[in-house]
């Protein structure tokens, strides 16, 4: 997806069903955001969370977007925008006292 807006343009991707909790991938995106490529890729690259690489990979693809479709050098790329949301929830009845049923939502993808 390829955004212009006032002269400007943006190269996004995006990244579906990434089995992770979205309040820890939200914590690397946290401190990526505003940053330029080359200082995002060092700081994902040495942080010691599960969240950075699939993170990482969708840097790299943003980037290859850029560098592919629109010419862009690698010295000229920053993150804009980078948000998680969360995805659907896996519904399951656990069993309660006297025959009732509790429902459980977990969070399954970002």
């Amino acid at each position: 997806m390829i955004r212009i807006i006032k002269k400007k343009v943006e190269v996004s991707a995006l990244g579906q069903h990434i089995c992770m909790s979205a309040h820890k991938a939200r914590r690397v995106i946290d401190q990526i955001r505003g940053r330029s490529y080359e200082e995002t890729l060092m700081i994902l690259e040495l942080m010691p969370y599960r969240a950075c690489y699939p993170i990482l990979k969708l840097v790299y693809s943003a980037a290859a977007n850029g560098i592919h479709n629109l010419g862009f050098n690698e010295g000229s790329l920053f993150i804009i925008k980078a948000e998680v949301n969360e995805g659907t929830a896996a519904k399951r009845c656990k069993p309660r006292a006297r025959g009732r049923s509790y429902m459980i939502k977990r969070p399954t993808f970002i």
